[in-house]
């Protein structure tokens, strides 16, 4: 099996949550604070297979070079 095929068929577990415990709802955005991931997001990422986390995952680098942007 190829390390691509391998990746394909890991547990849904084995993907990381990008929560890092600073947990806050910015109403503006609808964002959370710390990873940036909406509501509905955090409450489906239990229950996400691995293609679903990783979904999750590329929205949130867009997120963040938004939010960079905004910054400047």
């Amino acid at each position: 099996m190829t390390s691509a095929a391998a990746h394909r068929t890991a547990p849904a577990s084995e993907v990381a949550s990008p929560c890092i415990s600073v947990c806050q709802m910015d109403a503006g955005s609808g964002y959370c604070v710390g990873c940036l991931r909406t509501l509905d997001e955090i409450a489906a990422w239990s229950v996400l297979d691995v293609d679903g986390k990783k979904a999750v995952l590329a929205a949130l680098a867009g997120r963040r070079a938004e939010q960079a942007k905004r910054s400047r």
